[in-house]
């Protein structure tokens, strides 16, 4: 099976919802397992328990980055960290635009930059790009975040492009609302602001949660050498994509 093909695995946002889950299975399948986030404490807890390799480092920051993953032949490369925000373009700050580029798009981008060479010389490699139904499906939200995730829906697709005739898989995992933290980060990340995002968007729902991403993850990987599994949309049973929404005004041009 492919899990025997690989060796290696990064994983950016190792510390924390998905990342954390996908890190945790692919240490269970046998493979070394390198996980990147900025918050230290938060990723030694889980390389704590999970055997992995903790890479302290801001994505953000690619001198660091780049310093951080020298060396490294990495099989698998999971590009899951991500950041959202509240609102739209009218009210968006230019640093929640600014980092939702830089953690979302930009930061994908320089890993593959990074990464792929030696995938390519090795003629093996797997990369798997969270991105979301923002990135397919136009619904009200922030503006940036959409457009980012269209941008990683893109690059998956071209990277399967840029490495034509290589035993080089690319996986998509499009996903819907995920029980994750990243909704209490945008009312402000306390206690008070995860106990409101969890009532709000979480209590009584059928989400999806990190194992079942974390489970199609591996999914993808297991598939046998000559298939690659290139865009895989997960939802909930109850969460549609889309809606028809038409806003009645009373002030109507005369003309």
């Amino acid at each position: 099976m492919p899990f025997n093909d690989y060796r290696t695995a990064l994983v950016t946002g190792a510390n924390t919802g998905m990342g954390a889950a996908v890190t945790e299975i692919l240490t269970k399948r046998g493979l070394t397992v390198y996980g990147v986030a900025r918050n230290k404490e938060r990723l030694d807890e889980v390389a704590a328990t999970t055997g992995m390799i903790p890479l302290a480092v801001d994505i953000t920051d690619i001198d660091a980055l780049s310093a951080a993953v020298e060396g490294l032949e990495i099989d698998v490369l999971i590009n899951n960290a991500g950041v959202s925000a509240t609102g739209n373009i009218l009210d968006a700050s230019a640093d929640s635009v600014d980092a939702m580029v830089d953690v979302n798009l930009r930061a994908v981008l320089h890993l593959c930059r990074l990464l792929m060479p030696g995938m390519v010389e090795r003629d093996l490699g797997h990369i798997v790009n969270i991105s979301s139904i923002a990135g397919l499906y136009n619904f009200y939200g922030h503006t940036a975040y959409h457009a980012t995730k269209a941008a990683v829906h893109q690059i998956s697709r071209q990277l399967r492009n840029d490495t034509i005739g290589k035993r080089i898989r690319v996986t998509e995992i499009c996903p819907g609302r995920v029980e994750t933290e990243i909704f209490g980060r945008n009312l402000g990340g306390s206690p008070e602001a995860m106990k409101e995002a969890w009532e709000t968007y979480y209590e009584g729902f059928e989400s999806i949660t990190t194992k079942d991403i974390a489970d199609t993850i591996e999914f993808a990987i297991d598939a046998p050498r000559h298939v690659n599994l290139g865009l895989i949309e997960i939802m909930p049973t109850f969460q549609v994509p889309g809606g028809l929404d038409f806003v009645r005004r009373n002030d109507r041009d005369p003309r």
